[in-house]
């Protein structure tokens, strides 16, 4: 795959995505893995959450979708969900809002009486080649939407999460090999990775997994909205396979750490990354 050079304002859509992403609209196929589950993802209007919403909702779960404020991205997941016949529910706000975070739960919960999959997905970024052009507000903005949302929607979930369910952290390769670019954004991805190992651990005697995927790039709106012109025509090329990955290509990873068959599988970190090792 190659991609032109182009631009979008953040948050980017997908309507703008030259070429469109795949999220496996027409190729996900599910076998009742989540059958009755109930999953919230954060980010799930685009990329890899609205792959994973697809998917979920195909394997039998119930999903509520977080955004910022995409609303057409966001309405297009939804349909994808009630096509497979599940439940869909859109909540759009700021994650680096604690309170909106503890509503996001509480809308969950409040539709589907419990959470059995919380994947912590949506994320920001921007690209500097200096470090004196991040700003104190950007540097703040970053730890607050990536990581420290993810501490808000946890804590606010757990009293309603039993022996079971998932909690899943999307990490990223540049949490043990950052870009000097993105100084940030990977501070963050090493965050979630570690949270999610700790998590692992604290959580073990309420039978609840935590565990974190690392992906490499990926074709998203967040590229050509967050990474100049010329970056984003070279996207992806760095890695052994050559190119950017799918959002289609990560789901299965995900709905695998969700589902019942990884009952043993707690505190990993799984690496999509197109053939670049993680340590």
């Amino acid at each position: 795959m190659s991609q032109p050079a182009q631009h979008q304002d953040v948050p980017g859509v997908e309507s703008e995505l030259t070429p469109a992403a795949d999220h496996g609209e027409q190729s996900y196929r599910g076998s009742g893995r989540l059958a009755g589950k109930k999953a919230v993802i954060t980010g799930g209007d685009s990329g890899i959450g609205k792959a994973v919403a697809i998917a979920f909702a195909r394997e039998g779960a119930d999903v509520l979708v977080s955004y910022l404020n995409e609303h057409d991205d966001a309405k297009d997941t939804a349909s994808w969900v009630e096509q497979a016949g599940q439940k869909a529910v859109l909540v759009a706000g700021d994650l680096a809002d604690p309170a909106h975070c503890r509503e996001i739960i509480d809308t969950a919960v409040e539709n589907f009486g419990r959470v059995d999959i919380l994947l912590n997905n949506a994320a920001f970024q921007m690209s500097h080649d200096t470090l004196e052009e991040i700003s104190d507000d950007e540097w703040d903005r970053t730890i607050a939407i990536n990581l420290s949302a993810f501490f808000h929607l946890t804590k606010a979930a757990l009293p309603h999460m039993a022996a079971g369910s998932s909690i899943i952290g999307s990490s990223s390769v540049n949490s043990d090999t950052p870009s000097p670019n993105l100084i940030p954004y990977a501070a963050t991805k090493a965050g979630i990775a570690n949270m999610s190992a700790s998590l692992a651990q604290l959580l073990a005697e309420r039978g609840i997994r935590a565990n974190s995927v690392a992906p490499g790039p990926v074709w998203t709106p967040l590229i050509p909205s967050t990474m100049p012109e010329e970056k984003v025509e070279s996207f992806g090329e760095q890695v052994p396979l050559g190119r950017p990955g799918q959002p289609a290509e990560l789901a299965p990873v995900y709905v695998l750490l969700a589902s019942d068959e990884a009952s043993y599988v707690s505190g990993a970190r799984i690496a999509v990354t197109g053939g670049k090792p993680i340590l």
